[in-house]
């Protein structure tokens, strides 16, 4: 069997739910093959705004619902990466089995697919503890793996043997085998997890799977060598990338039928939605770039630049950038005149947060008009699960503590000497920020 690397394209989209009072922002994860690194691109102004090693041939990416990490497959280090969005650093590496390539990230966000290319299995991480909990054997060298938004089942491509693995979630067993056109690459599931698209890079078709039955209905010619997927929000269009083509056929899922082509970069193989679904991201190998189309028009109105082979465009996911504490109880002690205070404070977080993690997350205190950061990675764990920094930052001697409480609440304390700026007021306005986590300085703690 001849297996073309440079027809390949995962996507996939994840369109993720923002917690009521919560901020986000829109980016866009892009693997580059060849670089070893993802790009992350802001959807408002589509430039990129970082770009993050990871392991050896970065292929696939998905995010969690909450948009906090972002799970990256490395087919060169068998391997997957986890980025956290609030530093864009990673913060975990995942074994797995052999060339990891497609991933997906199960609705409720506490498991993770991973389609093993050379070992003819599915790893399933559980996201708690970035360890894998299972192994299911699939097809002949599986490459693309969808949930269903209903999380019910997993359909995963075997390029080798023309057919798509389905998964039940609840056992992680195959329940069923789908035959489809020869070479299946990229697979994608509408809204409702009614249909399955799932690209044929042999045939130039797309054959679409009645999740009822789990059988093929209408199979959809398009460009030469279709590889990513993706569908539209509202489940009425589905983009294809042709590689071959360099296009981007656009099918209406009404009819089963291709309504538009768009002229897209060279070598057009992932593609995504963004979760508004007012355009659509396609990663092109050949020149480097990303095409950006506007959904409306199905004209390309931007090209981003990113790294060397952006083979598969990761999940486009809206990143939860600020959540407000569901409680926050300062006391303060400040000494304006020697630069002393003290902090003794509990908090409880919001709905919507993913939690808190002192090891990588930025810390910044706020008294009146004086900020003080604390770097992420400054903080130790200690025991009893308490995090401990100890250090001096511009000038300050500081003293921090992060530590749990009982029922699901933490403890914030810090201690510094050598501040200026320091109120002089008897009511002081307090402001706290963990990672994402936020107090807002509106707290009026008492004076001593």
């Amino acid at each position: 069997m001849v297996r073309d690397r440079l027809a390949a394209g995962l996507a996939g989209v994840l369109v993720l739910a923002v917690a009521a009072g919560a901020s986000a922002a829109s980016f866009a994860y892009v693997p580059n093959e060849l670089d070893g690194t993802v790009s992350v691109i802001a959807t408002a102004t589509n430039t990129i705004v970082t770009t993050v090693t990871v392991g050896i041939l970065p292929v696939g990416a998905a995010a969690t619902p909450n948009g906090a990490y972002v799970y990256v497959t490395n087919l060169g280090s068998n391997a997957v990466s986890v980025i956290a969005t609030a530093t864009n650093t990673v913060v975990a590496t995942v074994p797995v089995g052999m060339g990891p390539a497609g991933v997906a990230v199960t609705p409720d966000g506490a498991h993770v697919y991973v389609a093993n290319d050379s070992s003819n299995t599915v790893s399933v991480i559980a996201t708690a503890t970035n360890t894998v909990v299972a192994t299911v054997p699939v097809g002949s060298f599986p490459f693309g793996v969808a949930v269903t938004p209903n999380g019910t089942f997993a359909y995963v491509t075997n390029e080798g043997g023309g057919t798509v693995s389905v998964i039940a979630l609840a056992t992680n067993t195959v329940v069923a085998t789908v035959p489809v056109a020869s070479f299946p690459f990229g697979v994608a599931v509408t809204p409702k997890s009614a249909f399955v698209y799932v690209t044929s890079l042999g045939t130039g078709t797309v054959s679409v799977i009645d999740t009822a039955t789990n059988t093929v209905g209408p199979t959809v010619p398009v460009g030469t060598s279709p590889a990513g997927v993706a569908v539209t929000p509202n489940g009425a269009a589905v983009y294809v990338a042709n590689r071959d083509s360099n296009t981007v056929s656009v099918i209406a899922t009404a009819t089963n039928t291709v309504g538009a082509t768009v002229p897209v970069g060279k070598g057009p193989a992932g593609v995504a939605v963004m979760p508004d679904g007012t355009h659509v991201y396609v990663g092109n190998v050949v020149d480097n770039t990303v095409s950006v189309i506007d959904t409306v028009t199905n004209t390309v109105v931007a090209t981003v630049p990113v790294g060397q082979f952006p083979l598969a465009l990761g999940q486009f996911i809206q990143t939860i950038t600020s959540v407000p504490f569901a409680a926050f109880s300062p006391r303060v002690e400040v000494a304006a005149s020697t630069g002393a205070f003290e902090v003794n404070s509990t908090f409880t977080l919001g709905a919507g947060s993913p939690g808190i993690h002192p090891l990588t997350d930025t810390v910044t205190l706020q008294l009146g008009a004086f900020t003080i950061t604390i770097p992420a990675g400054s903080f130790l764990q200690g025991p009893g699960g308490k995090f401990v920094f100890e250090g001096v930052i511009n000038g300050v001697t500081l003293e921090a503590i992060i530590a749990p409480l009982d029922g699901g609440g933490f403890a914030f304390r810090a201690e510094g000497a050598g501040a200026s700026g320091l109120p002089t007021t008897s009511a002081v306005t307090v402001g706290l920020t963990i990672g994402i986590n936020t107090a807002p300085p509106v707290a009026t703690a008492e004076f001593r």
